[in-house]
């Protein structure tokens, strides 16, 4: 099922379509935003990682969601209205965006139902907290598993980094990284797995098995990390044109 708003199925059926943003939500420490990208339609064809200033409210709800859904297939979200140019955060003319915090949930049959648990209150960006922004217009793919780097000290975030299309889009957390260090992370690093040959396509499943013990190459140093919870995944919509 698509993440584009024009085409999600959510718990607010009966509504009118709607066009925004999606902004996955990654760690408790430090929360970090993943935007959803679709390769096929332009103002979303971006892969971005940033920091957004949240809410007291949203925070705790998100935190206390996440806890009680942890071992369940659930994603976490913010919605944002209106199909305004990422760069406005890139290039600091943006200053903050209205947010709605969803539990994104999966079916059997990988159909994702987006409900809001918070409904429409504001978030501030900073271009200072972007930590990766990338048009996806690469027409090749790397020879490994090629991953972008994110968090804050002990909780290390995994992106696929999005080459050509189609591709498939992850996000895992780690358990037990090692060797990262703060200049890894933010900016978002880039970590090669050479045991992982990259697919060049789309993939049904993840590469990273997890719990499974993985060692990467960031700069020619070695880090290694087992593969935690999943905070994302798509192979659909991503691709769709």
């Amino acid at each position: 099922m698509s993440t584009d708003p024009r085409a999600d199925v959510t718990s607010r059926a009966a509504d009118a379509p709607r066009h925004g943003h999606r902004f996955l939500l990654l760690g408790r420490k430090t929360i970090f935003s993943y935007h959803l990208a679709l390769y096929h339609v332009p103002v979303h064809a971006f892969q971005m990682i940033t920091l957004f200033g949240l809410s007291d409210e949203l925070r705790a709800l998100y935190l206390k969601d996440l806890a009680e859904h942890e071992r369940e297939q659930v994603y976490y979200a913010l919605f944002s209205e209106g199909h305004w140019p990422l760069k406005e955060i890139v290039d600091g003319t943006r200053r903050s965006l209205p947010v709605e915090l969803e539990r994104v949930t999966v079916d059997e049959q990988g159909n994702r139902t987006f409900t809001t648990i918070l409904p429409a209150t504001d978030a501030t960006c900073r271009k200072e907290d972007v930590l990766h922004y990338q048009p996806l217009d690469a027409t090749g793919y790397p020879d490994y598993l090629t991953l972008l780097s994110f968090g804050q000290g002990d909780e290390v975030h995994l992106a696929h980094q999005l080459a050509a299309s189609p591709n498939w889009d992850e996000v895992v957390t780690t358990v037990e990284p090692q060797g990262f260090g703060p200049a890894d992370l933010r900016p978002a690093g880039t970590v090669t797995i050479p045991s992982i040959k990259d697919a060049h396509g789309v993939v049904g499943k993840s590469p990273l098995v997890t719990g499974g013990k993985y060692q990467g190459r960031i700069d020619g140093r070695t880090v290694n990390f087992i593969a935690g919870r999943q905070g994302w995944w798509n192979n659909t919509s991503l691709n769709a044109k």
